[in-house]
């Protein structure tokens, strides 16, 4: 960091230049920020200087071995954001997994500064050859800079001769020096002096599926389970049977496939369906009772098979290109073998019996919390052992059930010891809690979690959910945009009928890179048990058949559309990442309007606008303002009357478009444009 130079200067903490409030920083580097390969990083920081000379701030980014791989120069933010606040901001794109890192350096323009002076006192005639005299003598300087090219030297020769050129007239020695062959040579490598340079601060980058993709969530117990008609009794599907559906959910373009708790089930206090507090004895019980006397956390429940017939599930899998994410549950059923063996791993209340679940008014008496404080280490250690284990039969990616129940120290160290043995290997929070909770299991490792997307509906409500999540805490909180899951069914998706489930699917797929379905939503299933924000006939509870050859024959199923969405996100690059989401405005109270661009390595760009009738109930009219510059559109991009094309990606149709569009949408014909904007090379 440039100091002033001298004894007495020791221990100041101000450089040269101050440069504060640098993002993504998170609690001063404590923690690294998170990213993925290719990911657009906003990065940021507030620098300035004393007087009225110009500043240059940029960003470089470091890979893991230290090398500079890229060198940004930021600039002041568009709107209000920029205006006198001395903020700058630019985007960096890391192109590999590891611990990278990033610093910003501020420094003296030196052309900036004088081309400012001198376009104001030539303009006004004063100091007209000091001011050329100086411009002369900066670029000759910068053209014996034996670092630039050979041809770049050249063009600073010459226009330093030509500023020095009194045969010519001023205003046409000031072209020279700040004609766009100048500006180009100072953007690429500027002319700079007292470099005031940031600390670094950590960037873990971690690989595409931990902040990208698209899960689907099955039980494998129904696919393919059987019901006697004659007994009413039912043969549990297995992963011999649940393997035939993955192609059908590989074929609709999701990239994982996420199943409840595939062990044991216990027998004592187990559920009846529909959460009655006595099971009959065919009930299989809920998944996430887990522990039996045919084992726990380590086993595999004996009706869907073995280890080896888990193994061929995974591996099928794999082969269409999906991954598998296990439920890690870490709650016991009262027949658990860890009840017996490990006692102390739980909590035992003053009249002898064990602690079981609540969430009041919620009870489940078939569950057991863990309690970490009485033997943290033991519990810890059989938890790694656990999850290793299931690493070794190719499991990549947990779904953690309600980590906000457990100590956050615990999550810290259990990621980072996973990580440490097998990286790459993806945490999911299930944590439907208090912010602050959600975000400090981000920060302990947690690559993504569960969101308020299932409960943010109207379009106000949105529009400020997404500014929130793609611009106040990406740097330690990816969100997964699920639209439903086994416990929650929303009263929009309950009342809102086939409108409202394209509606929430093409929110979830566009705004986040991670967005998530459970089973039955493609059908539409839509009936709550009475008084509750759950699914009827719960799949938790019992096995639950559906007739997927029967909804695609009549029509009545959404997974063409799902497929299109999920089509639509592998071909866009904008939609993979999570940052470059803008809101615009419409006039409409139910219209959302917003995109997401993305500028590639090889200089092609991506843009794509979302505009969406919330209303599932009818047809929305408005008129769209768009904030042009967030679109980033270059001249010839334009047509003559200065619009430009957008395609629309879901019904095919092709229009042109400007700042402000007309748009009609009926919820029941097609409640969303997801337009993209054409450009006019690659």
């Amino acid at each position: 960091m440039q100091k002033p130079k001298g004894r007495i200067f020791d221990g100041l903490r101000f450089g040269r230049f101050p440069i504060t409030a640098v993002q993504p920083v998170v609690e001063g580097g404590k923690y690294p920020a998170k990213a993925l390969p290719g990911e657009g990083i906003v990065v940021g920081a507030t620098a300035f200087r004393e007087g009225h000379d110009q500043l240059g701030v940029t960003a470089v980014l470091l890979d893991p071995t230290g090398k500079e791989r890229q060198r940004v120069r930021l600039a002041p933010p568009r709107g209000e954001r920029g205006m006198g606040t001395d903020r700058w901001e630019g985007v960096l794109t890391p192109s590999g997994t590891g611990n990278w890192s990033f610093l910003i350096e501020a420094w003296h323009d030196r052309y900036g500064t004088w081309h400012h002076n001198a376009e104001v006192k030539v303009g006004a005639g004063i100091d007209v050859e000091l001011m050329l005299a100086e411009g002369a003598a900066l670029l000759g300087e910068a053209s014996d800079d034996g670092s630039r090219s050979e041809a770049d030297r050249a063009t600073l020769r010459w226009v330093a001769d030509r500023l020095a050129d009194g045969s010519l007239s001023p205003e046409e020695r000031l072209a020279a020096g700040f004609s766009d062959g100048v500006a180009a040579i100072v953007g690429r490598e500027p002319i700079r002096e007292l470099v005031t340079v940031s600390e670094q601060f950590p960037l873990l980058v971690e690989r595409d599926l931990a902040g990208r993709g698209a899960w689907y969530e099955f039980f494998p117990r129904s696919e393919g389970a059987v019901r006697d008609s004659a007994s009413g009794v039912w043969t549990s599907g297995n992963f011999r049977t649940a393997a035939k559906r993955l192609d059908a959910v590989s074929a609709m373009g999701f990239d994982v496939i996420y199943l409840p708790p595939i062990h044991p089930i216990g027998v004592q206090h187990r559920k009846g369906p529909n959460n009655t507090l006595i099971a009959g004895p065919n009930d299989p019980g809920s998944p996430w009772a887990i522990g039996a006397k045919e084992g726990g956390h380590d086993s595999i429940h004996p009706d869907l098979g073995t280890f080896e017939d888990f193994d061929a599930f995974v591996a099928r899998a794999n082969e269409l290109g999906l991954e598998v994410a296990l439920d890690l549950a870490l709650q016991a059923a009262p027949d658990h073998p860890w009840v017996e063996s490990h006692p102390e791993w739980f909590t035992t209340r003053v009249d002898g019996s064990i602690a079981y679940a609540e969430n009041p008014p919620k009870k489940y008496q078939d569950i057991y919390p863990l309690n970490f404080d009485n033997d943290p280490e033991g519990l810890s250690e059989e938890i790694l052992r656990v999850v290793l284990l299931w690493v070794s039969h190719g499991v990549k990616i947990f779904r953690v059930d309600n980590p906000h129940t457990k100590p956050v120290w615990f999550w810290e160290w259990l990621i980072g010891q996973v990580n440490t043995r097998v990286p790459g290997v993806v945490f999911l929070a299930e944590a439907f809690t208090r912010p602050a909770m959600m975000h400090a299991l981000g920060r302990a490792g947690f690559q993504q979690s569960y969101t308020y997307f299932t409960w943010r509906n109207t379009k106000k409500e949105l529009e400020a959910y997404f500014t929130e999540v793609s611009h106040d805490s990406p740097a330690y909180f990816r969100p997964n945009f699920f639209v439903n899951t086994p416990d929650i069914l929303t009263e929009y998706l309950q009342y809102g009928g086939p409108p409202a489930f394209k509606i929430r699917a093409a929110l979830a797929a566009t705004a986040s890179p991670l967005w998530g379905v459970y089973a039955g939503y493609e059908l539409y299933e839509h009936v709550a048990r009475p008084g509750a924000e759950e699914y009827i006939d719960n799949e938790k509870f019992e096995y639950k058949t559906r007739d997927w050859d029967a909804a695609a024959e009549s029509g009545r199923t959404l997974a063409p559309y799902l497929t299109r969405l999920n089509a639509i996100r592998h071909a866009h690059p904008a939609l993979q990442d999570l940052q470059n989401l803008t809101v615009h405005q419409s006039t409409d109270e139910a219209t959302i309007v917003y995109s997401k661009h993305k500028t590639l390595a090889d200089g092609s760009k991506d843009t794509i606008i979302v505009v969406v009738n919330v209303d599932p109930h009818g047809t929305r009219e408005s008129t769209v303002s768009l904030d042009l510059a967030a679109l980033e559109l270059d001249p010839e991009d334009l047509s003559p009357n200065g619009g430009f094309r957008v395609d629309d990606l879901i019904s095919g149709e092709t229009w042109e478009w400007g700042e402000y569009n007309y748009v009609r949408l009926d919820a029941h014909v097609e409640p969303a444009h997801i337009l993209s904007v054409r450009r006019s090379h690659p």
